[in-house]
Parts: C-alpha cells; structure tokens; sequence
C-alpha cells in the first residue's frame, strides 16, 4: 500500500497492511475461499483435504493429513500459518468451532425436490454461509473506504467481466446517494479516464476474481494519476487486492473452491456495495439524508397508478 501523503489529497488513515486481511472470527472455510489461490500447489492441496473432511481433519494429528494428502508435515503447518493461524492446532480447532456452528444453525432439509425447493434450500445455505463472509471485513478498512468515496472530488468505478453489473449498481447507488459517481464500459475508456483522476479523486475497482487484466490496466493508470485506489475483492492476496490502497475482501460463499469457478456467485459483492452506500449516507448526516429524499421524491413522481 502507498503512503497516505500526498499533496491535494483528502485526510484519511491508512489501514496497516495484514497477510490475512479479515478479522479473527473469520471461519476457515472463508479463509481458505479467500486465499487459496495465493497459496502454493503443495499447500492448496492441503487445504482442498480440510475442506472436502472437515469432520477428519478435526481428528487428524499434522502427519495424519500429510500422509493422506502426500506432502511433508511442514507443508500442513505452512498451510495453516498461510491462513492466518499460528499452526495446524489451531486450525483444527477452528474448524471444530464451524462445523459447531454450522450444525446449531443448520436448516433442516424438507424433502421437497420440486425447482421452488432447490431455490428455498439454496437461499437458506447462503444466508448461512453470508454472516461468515463478512467476516473478513476489518473495521479500519471499512471506514477507510467510506471516507475516501466521501471525500473525493471524483469517483470512478471500474468493472470488467461478471462485476460490470456490481459496478452499475454502486455507481447508481451513488449518485442516488448524492455522490457523483461515474462508470464507464470500454477498457480503453476506462484507462483515459483514470489516468486524469488527480491526487483528490477515488477509483473504485470491483473485480471478483481480482486478477482482471483490464481492471489491472485501470488501476495503473489511476496510480499513474495519483488518485486513491479502492478495491472490492473476492480474493485477499489478488493482484487487484495488493495494488489497492484500501481492499475489502469477500470471500466466495459457495462450499469449494470447485464451486466458486462453476457459479462464480457475485451475491455477496453487491450486498457489501449496497450497505457500504448506507454507510455513506449515515456518515454523511444531513447532507446523505437530503440526497436520499431527493431521489426518493424523484422515484415517487415516476409512479403511475
């Protein structure tokens, strides 16, 4: 991360750099969604094992779940220590808490196989799984980037691929909010502008997967123009995620890492968008209040009977 100095830009903390960029009550499995790509081949086995037996791996001593992945017992610790944990005690006994959590909130199964009951036992999962995705949100990058979208003379939000509609939603939710905000769709576009930002100006980058090639372009380009960079990530160690000034991280919800590249689910993305416009409205005292009115009164007299 860059230094908070520089001339013309608004006041703000800097948020410390962490390895682990959640808090500690984030759950293993949001942990290892989060930062499985990062890990090296040897260690993302090891943690592909604990995700597919989380029962077994509460059992397994370090050599136990070497031997049945078919690496070193120092490749176990190095797993879990890239997730955040002093050492494989200390993971096991996280995922005992989980797999204890999850049960005293499990949702029974009712049965129903009709399309109706897929969509209502995939909503309860999400919901279930969604808490715990938040979790790896840190308090000081929350109010960093809410105080950065604030006080910037210009937002840019950038998004390529599956986020380009994060990003429509967030801009919208923006300007609704009486923060202007602006999105464009061409690649090259999106370079010319961020390239003229300015040391005052905010360029949100939303990126699922944080290793978009055009968001990365975008990115250098607002750096270029010194402009503070904000990201919005699936993945902590992404390069979208170390580029930033500020990222918040929220790790996929599906059950694998597996899952995630075949649903590619962005749900828990444009929920933390939306709640971070509310945020700014509150932070904003009268002046998001009004803003919001305004729009509501403005959505009011579109209605028709």
């Amino acid at each position: 991360m860059r230094s908070p100095e520089r001339s013309g830009a608004a006041s703000w903390k800097e948020p410390d750099p962490v390895a682990w960029a959640g808090t500690a009550d984030a759950s293993p499995s949001t942990r290892i969604g989060s930062l499985r790509p990062s890990m090296l081949p040897t260690e993302q086995r090891v943690v592909d094992a604990v995700v597919a037996d989380r029962s077994g791996t509460v059992e397994r001593t370090a050599q136990e779940l070497a031997d049945v992945v078919g690496v070193g017992r120092t490749t176990v610790i190095r797993a879990a220590q890239a997730l955040g944990y002093d050492g494989y005690p200390q993971l096991r006994v996280a995922v005992a808490r989980e797999l204890a959590l999850e049960q005293s909130h499990a949702v029974p199964e009712d049965g129903d196989a009709s399309l109706t009951g897929s969509l209502r036992t995939a909503a309860h999962r999400f919901g279930a799984k969604l808490v715990d995705s938040i979790a790896a949100l840190t308090e000081e990058a929350v109010t960093a980037f809410v105080d950065v979208v604030d006080q910037a003379d210009r937002v840019l939000v950038i998004a390529n691929g599956l986020s380009v509609p994060l990003a429509m939603d967030l801009m919208l939710r923006l300007n609704a909010a009486g923060r202007p905000a602006e999105q464009l769709f061409d690649a090259l576009a999106q370079q010319i502008s961020a390239r003229q930002l300015g040391p005052a100006s905010a360029c949100v980058v939303i990126s699922g997967s944080g290793d978009n090639r055009a968001s990365l372009d975008a990115i250098r380009a607002a750096r270029a123009s010194g402009a503070r960079v904000l990201a919005i990530t699936s993945f902590a160690r992404s390069p979208v995620a170390e580029a930033a000034d500020v990222t918040l991280v929220v790790p996929p919800v599906n059950d694998s890492f597996h899952d995630e590249l075949v649903h590619t689910s962005r749900a828990a993305l444009l929920l933390l968008g939306e709640q971070l416009v509310a945020l700014l409205i509150r932070q904003r005292g009268d002046r998001g209040r009004d803003a919001r009115a305004a729009s509501l009164s403005v959505l009011g007299g579109s209605l028709q009977e």
